[in-house]
């Protein structure tokens, strides 16, 4: 037989040997002394068996047979094909229904693989990435492929994104972004081995969005990310639909205070030498002495939540611990000033004998950077807590685990911030298409409901409402202010309590501020005020410095209209323009076709584009990937496994991913216990009889 090409011949020779029921390889090609090319193509089984097992008495399976079959032919001068000898016959079984699972048999198109890396990216596993595969076709025995030649490839092109080492594959990704966008700012801090240390980046949305949120950030690192114990560090702020939006963050590699300054410094530089009025994180010297160092005017607060809970901790030896924490809760959550809190926390100390107590020693020396009295008169977003960050970091789980490389964790960072900003732009979409009715008549709540943002404008509804709870009475005028009482009625544990709150109105120049600091602390007019302004009979507009900047919904803000500083991690050329060729096909393959005629046309013209395009193909194209940037200055080492700082391990909070797995590998260890226990009672009694 003659062929016009090697490619023709061996199309031909695979297509029988799948019909037949074997396996095909090309085994060997070499140049005659006449000008002539000649290979061979012959059974895949063809060879001799050679052991590479390291154990003899556990031998590898093969599957070398020595079969003769195959097909011998040249490459003529003229270009043609001459088959010059083939041999049919082999020394074993053959199976066309099993030819599918030969190597030379499976084929991945591009629109499987471009299939396989949407899923992948969109978080879908293999398995279920494979079985959708199965159903699409109507069978396993309708594919070219198996859940493993899936599973490759993924891996594979996992490994095409970053590369193969985690420091050099993130050193890599950063500059590819810096190239797509020059507002990415990123810094490696490396050590004198040019090993990995620490790590902080920003997108140019995230630098944009500071400008708009970045009055107050909170910053918290008990979070664990990866394999190589490097904290992962957001720095977390307040959109104006109250959702914690991303300003930067960095992965570490210790938390002392050089660590700190060096992440604040780069951190502050990264945002244009624009330091935050107020910074929220947990009781940590290094952290303190980092920010002073750094944001020297910022107002620095400890998070709420972390020191209450060493409460128990600290005295739940005490005889008296329930009584002690009811009054030390009363002075921190109940004292509406700051003579308030001193007396009743004297109170305690004195009831109780806790003079030498050292813990209580220095958080009250502390106690402006903790107690809501002492802070609230600051503007903190409504935050008191690190919850933000925690928030953040539990943003994260189901993406990242302890047992994530560096070069997974980015990729996974993106699939996470990518969710993140789409929740703000459906927030932003309810905004700007809904609106919610107002509960009064009050013409400051239509206009509130006018300029906030839905989720904001809510808020501020719960304050309007509350009014009912309020009576409020005219106390005094002094020179301008006229002082006003606004008695409260709150349920504290299911009993009524009156709470006297003190307004203070100058309304010459429409000033109002009230003890409970709402404004000043959250951004929002509280309810006290508002019963204030009822009263004065002022209840049609509040002037524009009262309607907070940060909850707006008519400003247009400049991250929103940034596109999102990710990587484009697909990546492939020939990807994308096989994604572009399926959307179309599959816009035409919706429409009504009706009768068998439609189809036919249809396919005969699918038919002879694909004949067309095929004949366009005189050579392969080679698609090369890209793994590495060329010209680095120098390679920089993988981080060593960072060390903690001898804090309780439930300072850490673990990934959800990473509880399941504990919790199943827990309960293995029980049954298999129980087990032991069961088979040695059952000897005993064996042997007792």
């Amino acid at each position: 037989m003659t062929f016009s090409s090697e490619a023709e011949v061996t199309l031909y020779y695979m297509n029988y040997a799948q019909r037949m029921g074997f396996g095909m390889s090309k085994i060997s090609s070499k140049n005659g002394d006449d000008g002539k090319k000649y290979f061979t193509l012959a059974c895949s089984r063809a060879g001799k068996y050679v052991s590479t097992s390291k154990n003899l008495l556990k031998p590898n399976a093969s599957i070398k047979t020595q079969c003769r079959a195959r097909l011998n032919a040249c490459i003529c001068l003229d270009g043609r094909v001459v088959v010059t000898s083939v041999t049919l016959d082999h020394n074993h079984g053959l199976s066309p229904n099993k030819a599918r699972y030969f190597r030379c048999n499976k084929n991945m198109g591009s629109h499987i693989k471009r299939k396989l890396e949407i899923n992948d990216q969109a978080g879908i596993n293999v398995s279920r990435n494979f079985r959708s595969m199965v159903v699409e076709a109507n069978g396993y025995e309708n594919l070219t492929f198996g859940e493993k030649d899936c599973r490759n490839y993924i891996d594979k092109v996992r490994r095409l994104r970053l590369g193969t080492g985690d420091a050099e594959a993130i050193q890599n990704y950063f500059v590819r972004m810096q190239k797509q966008n020059s507002q990415f700012y990123y810094v490696m801090d490396v050590d004198d081995d040019s090993r990995l240390r620490n790590v902080f980046w920003a997108d140019a949305r995230c630098r944009a969005a500071y400008e708009y949120f970045g009055e107050v950030v909170t910053f918290d690192t008990t979070y664990l990310t990866n394999k190589y114990d490097m904290p992962f560090a957001p720095f977390v702020g307040v959109n104006h639909h109250g959702q914690s939006v991303l300003l930067g963050c960095a992965l570490l590699s210790k938390e002392d205070a050089k660590t700190f300054t060096w992440l604040f410094t780069t951190w502050l530089e990264c945002m244009h030498g624009r330091a935050p009025n107020a910074i929220i994180t947990d009781q940590d010297k290094a952290m303190k002495k980092a920010i002073e160092v750094v944001f020297p005017k910022a107002r620095h607060r400890w998070c709420l939540w972390h020191l209450m809970k060493k409460v128990p901790e600290k005295f739940g030896k005490y005889s008296e611990y329930e009584s002690i924490k009811e009054l030390l809760h009363a002075a921190v959550y109940d004292s509406l000033s700051k003579s308030d809190f001193l007396e009743r926390w004297e109170k305690m100390i004195e009831c109780y004998a806790l003079h030498d107590n050292e813990w209580l020693k220095g958080i009250f020396e502390e106690r402006h950077r903790w107690v809501p009295v002492y802070v609230r008169d600051v503007f903190w977003a409504g935050m008191s807590t690190t919850q933000r960050s925690e928030s953040m970091n539990s943003f994260f789980d189901g993406y990242v685990c302890s047992k994530t490389s560096l070069k997974q964790f980015v990729e996974q960072y993106d699939s996470a911030l990518k969710d993140k900003i789409e929740k703000e732009s459906k927030a932003d979409f309810g905004s700007f298409n809904s609106v919610i009715a107002c509960v009064s008549h009050f013409g400051f709540e239509s206009q509130f409901q006018k300029s906030f943002t839905n989720a904001k404008f809510k808020e501020f509804q719960v304050e309007v409402s509350s009014m009912m709870y309020c009576h409020t009475s005219f106390e005094e005028l002094v020179g301008y202010n006229s002082i006003f009482y606004v008695i409260e009625s709150k349920k504290v544990y299911d009993k009524a309590k009156d709470v006297v709150f003190k307004v203070s109105y100058n309304e010459k120049d429409f000033e109002i501020q009230c003890t409970c600091c709402l404004f000043e602390f959250k951004g929002i007019l509280c309810r006290h005020i508002l019963c204030v302004l009822k009263l004065s009979g002022k209840t049609d507009l509040v002037p524009s410095h009262y309607i907070f900047s940060q909850w707006r919904k008519d400003i247009k803000r400049r991250h929103t209209v940034i596109k999102c500083g990710i990587d484009n991690l697909t990546g492939n050329v020939e990807l994308q323009r096989v994604g572009k060729a399926c959307d179309a096909f599959y816009e035409v393959a919706s429409i009504d076709i009706s009768t068998e005629e439609e189809l036919l046309e249809v396919m005969n013209w699918i038919k002879d584009l694909k004949i067309k395009l095929t004949c366009k193909k005189n050579s392969p194209i080679i698609i090369e990937e890209v793994n590495s940037i060329q010209n680095q200055a120098s390679r920089i080492l993988d981080p060593i496994v960072a060390r903690g700082k001898g804090r309780p391990p439930s300072k850490r909070k673990a990934s959800i991913v990473d509880k399941i797995i504990k919790k199943k590998i827990a309960g293995k260890k029980t049954r298999s216990s129980q087990k032991r226990t069961s088979c040695q009672s059952s000897e005993e009694v064996i042997l007792s009889l």
